[in-house]
């Protein structure tokens, strides 16, 4: 070891505990190399200097001018941290909550006239998000097939649109402007082949299908399969059960993930190092509040109010989530999954927010 990573050990040595806590590893200009965390601080950091060269943790180390950590109250209230840490400053050497350039989202566009599009993040331009998902092209694929099978328009937000609303009087007859159109894979909004009222009809079943409530797109698909197969297309057939199978992966995915939402609201009371006990607010896999947990019987209404305010604030319930809302919500599942005995601490809200019985002794 040389003189610096000596001098790195002795700071370690004297000074750090074994207490729940994150650390952090910083380069000679103060630049975050490493986020981490454990529930024993100074045996992990210890461990870096035991580390194999070819090991990840003695390049760490190796880089490291300084090293700080700060003491948590429970290794929950560590593993928050470490992850709003990481996703804030995104360290060099950190790997895990970074990942977000794989995902990608289905836009379903607020426009007169909807579209579904993939897109790389959520930022913010209005229309519903759903995801994130993993792999665009075969999102992409995905978001083709339910646009062809409910005849989604997917031409660009600037093409004018010429409903059949607008010909009541006197009808014209016009040509879709797209090959879709021609070939009857789109309602041809352009060219007066649908009133409004029925394509957003098709809006809503696809709404529907993305949220996890209808399969109106997969019992078209499979219906043309099996019309494929009776016509012996069986190049066609397979085909289409290729895009049923990806329809019904991505459909699995967002009813899971509802469930978890559901499951994930409630009032986490977490026992801290030295009596310092925390109380977590989560709603839908998100922690919406934390403080110390109560101790006086004012303090206990005052935190019973401020939960009934969060899960009684209206919120969307189906929708997809952002990347960084989908991370958090998948780290604090994992932590019940790992832990399922932290589930008799929390309070679920619906038993919170249900009417009390005057007439219950």
């Amino acid at each position: 070891m040389d003189s610096r990573v000596d001098s790195l050990l002795a700071h370690v040595r004297e000074h750090a505990e074994n207490r729940p806590g994150v650390y952090r590893m910083l380069g000679p200009s103060g630049e975050l190399l490493y986020v981490g965390k454990s529930v024993r601080v100074r045996t992990r950091l210890l461990s870096y200097f035991r580390a194999d060269d070819r090991e990840k943790a003695a390049e760490i180390i190796s880089h490291a001018h300084r090293v700080e950590w700060d003491y948590t109250a429970s290794e929950f209230a560590a593993l928050l941290q470490e992850f709003r840490l990481i996703k804030s400053q995104r360290p060099l050497y950190n790997v895990e909550h970074k990942r977000d350039r794989g995902h990608c989202f289905i836009h379903l566009t607020r426009e007169a006239i909807p579209r579904l599009r993939v897109v790389g993040r959520a930022n913010g331009e209005s229309g519903d998000y759903f995801g994130p998902f993993h792999g665009r092209d075969s999102i992409s694929d995905v978001v083709r097939a339910v646009s062809d099978l409910l005849e989604l328009r997917d031409c660009p937000a600037d093409t004018p649109m010429r409903l059949a609303d607008q010909f009541q009087l006197f009808p014209v007859k016009l040509e879709p402007l797209c090959m879709r159109g021609q070939l009857s894979r789109c309602l041809a909004p352009c060219a007066g082949g649908c009133s409004h009222a029925e394509y957003h009809a098709r809006v809503a079943q696809a709404r529907a299908f993305l949220e996890g409530t209808s399969d109106t797109p997969l019992t078209l698909l499979r219906e043309r399969m099996a019309l494929a197969a009776r016509r012996l297309q069986f190049e066609y057939a397979a085909e289409l059960r290729d895009r049923a199978e990806r329809l019904e992966l991505m459909r699995g995915w967002i009813v899971e993930l509802g469930r978890t939402l559901k499951q994930l609201s409630f009032v986490y009371t977490v026992p801290g190092h030295g009596g310092d006990d925390y109380t977590y607010v989560v709603r839908r896999g998100s922690v919406r509040a934390e403080q110390p947990a109560p101790e006086t019987p004012e303090e206990r209404d005052a935190l019973e109010a401020r939960a009934r305010e969060i899960f009684e604030r209206p919120e969307p319930e189906t929708l997809g989530l952002r990347a960084h809302e989908a991370q958090e919500v998948m780290l604090i599942a994992r932590w019940f999954r790992l832990h399922p005995e932290e589930l008799e601490r929390t309070l679920p809200a619906k038993q919170l927010l249900a009417p009390s019985d005057a007439s219950t002794p």
